[in-house]
């Protein structure tokens, strides 16, 4: 088991690709904590978690708001005395042109997207310098890479990520913590299924592979990302989107 005895942190783990990617580690060894804002599917994801044989502590958390991003991590080290690592997933959507945005829909996104991922990365920072040790994923999006029409919101957030992303792994490397980003493309998800045919169709002619993703694919890359086998890389966005933009 690659990350047995491990201990990491997902936001928005409770449903999506954030729940894969907890399944995958719990898997792979690792005790979980998970938080997301919709109770009811958190306590059904930690009780399939248990089922793994591992810890598994879940919290009702706004990662918007940092104290109770602070809360959760303190009690993460008060169960398990260290954090190993943190996946930033936690994310929205409010789609809409420009010119029709209002101001509330650009501040929820940013501030979910963006600055919930900030609040982690400086909560976790202190205990993984400490350790000298850790790894963090961040999971951006293709979008903050090309842009989308009607995604202003989304794609500067998701920008913002990888901005992030390269600004902490230089900042915390020195002392053996690495941070890396995801950036999927389509992935079949709750989120993507609200599409239209249309939309979807449109999608699809822009894969060289020719079929949409899944989270497992997503989380496979993190589960690498997280483990030993790729301590050499760091201050990296890799694109999990089947070759749709290259």
């Amino acid at each position: 088991m690659v990350l047995k005895d491990k201990v990491s942190i997902i936001t928005g783990g409770a449903q999506g690709i954030g729940k894969e990617i907890a399944l995958k580690l719990a898997k792979a060894g690792s005790n979980i904590v998970i938080c997301d804002i919709n109770l009811e599917v958190l306590n059904e994801t930690k009780d399939e978690m248990k089922r793994e044989g591992v810890e598994v502590l879940s919290l009702e958390v706004d990662v918007t708001n940092s104290k109770q991003v602070k809360e959760l991590v303190n009690k993460t080290l008060d169960k398990f005395k260290k954090i190993d690592i943190l996946i930033n997933n936690a994310g929205i959507t409010k789609d809409g042109l420009l010119l029709r945005m209002s101001e509330d829909d650009w501040d929820k996104v940013i501030k979910v997207n963006l600055k919930g991922s900030f609040n982690f990365i400086k909560a976790v920072s202190r205990p993984m310098l400490k350790q000298k040790q850790g790894a963090i994923v961040n999971i951006s999006s293709i979008i903050g890479i090309m842009g989308n029409a009607g995604q202003a919101n989304y794609a500067a957030s998701k920008a913002g990520v990888i901005g992030l992303t390269k600004s902490a792994a230089k900042e915390l490397g020195p002392k053996g913590v690495r941070v890396n980003a995801v950036a999927p493309g389509y992935i079949k998800t709750r989120m993507t299924e609200k599409l239209s045919d249309e939309v979807k169709e449109k999608m699809l002619d822009l894969i060289p592979l020719r079929h949409f993703g899944k989270a497992e694919d997503v989380a496979n890359l993190v589960l690498f990302l997280c483990s030993k086998t790729s301590s050499y890389i760091t201050g990296q966005v890799i694109q999990v989107d089947g070759g749709m933009v290259m």
